[in-house]
């Protein structure tokens, strides 16, 4: 099986414009994704799906930095965008990631991937229900259901979200939900990034936690925060 990981990008977010550049320990968000991502063990590509937009010229000049390959495509249609990236990769399973959560934990990815391979299912996901931050939303769809969402689904939602479709009919696929043990349940923080006081807990719990050449385990992150809850203050304000 071939897993594509693609991590959705661009530079015009409305709430946090060119956010997907910006630093936490002197390294932009999208480089810090994919360092981590490049820890999963069972990811056969990593990808970054951005738009032919001028302005996301930047995202293709990190990635070439880099050496991660760069799909450039539609700018107005996300799931559109995976499918065309996802048909030219010749991926069999595509692992959906945005580049606002820096905190992604390989461990989780591959969790969510050997779920997959394991049970044969459509679809598996760690945000079909509450259990673990926003954050840590991380799914994982087969090429023939992505295929199928594409040439089927016209829903503005579905054309933006990619999987919306589906998390509005779960019985009408084989889906796998993936939740953290109890004792990790976390499902009203907000770990991801759309403000600058995002940003600044995020570089809060990176000053703690991160060291090179490896991911931040979401157990440490659940440990700090609960230590320290005071820094979930920071955001509270748009829980």
């Amino acid at each position: 099986m071939k897993v594509l990981t693609v991590v959705q990008a661009r530079m015009g977010s409305s709430r946090l414009p060119k956010k997907t550049l910006m630093e936490i320990n002197g390294k932009p968000i999208l480089e810090i994704i994919i360092e981590f991502l490049k820890l999963s063990k069972l990811t056969t590509k990593i990808i970054v799906a951005t738009t032919v937009l001028q302005e996301d010229d930047k995202i293709e000049e990190l990635c070439t930095k880099l050496n991660i390959e760069c799909f450039r495509g539609n700018a107005n249609d996300v799931l559109q965008r995976y499918y065309d990236c996802v048909k030219l990769y010749k991926g069999d399973l595509v692992v959906r990631i945005t580049a606002d959560d820096p905190l992604i934990d390989s461990e989780l990815v591959d969790q969510v991937i050997q779920t997959c391979k394991e049970t044969k299912c459509d679809f598996a996901s760690t945000a079909i229900v509450p259990g673990y931050p926003i954050g840590y939303f991380i799914e994982a769809l087969t090429y023939s259901t992505l295929e199928w969402l594409n040439s089927t689904q016209k829903d503005m939602l579905t054309r933006e979200h990619v999987t919306h479709y589906i998390k509005q009919n779960l019985n009408s696929f084989n889906v796998q939900k993936i939740i953290p043990p109890t004792n990790l349940f976390r499902p009203n923080w907000r770990l991801t990034i759309d403000y600058e006081e995002d940003l600044f807990l995020i570089s809060k719990i990176f000053e703690k936690l991160y060291k090179k050449k490896s991911f931040i385990k979401y157990i440490s992150v659940v440990e700090l925060l609960d230590n320290n809850l005071e820094l979930l203050e920071i955001n509270q304000k748009y829980i």
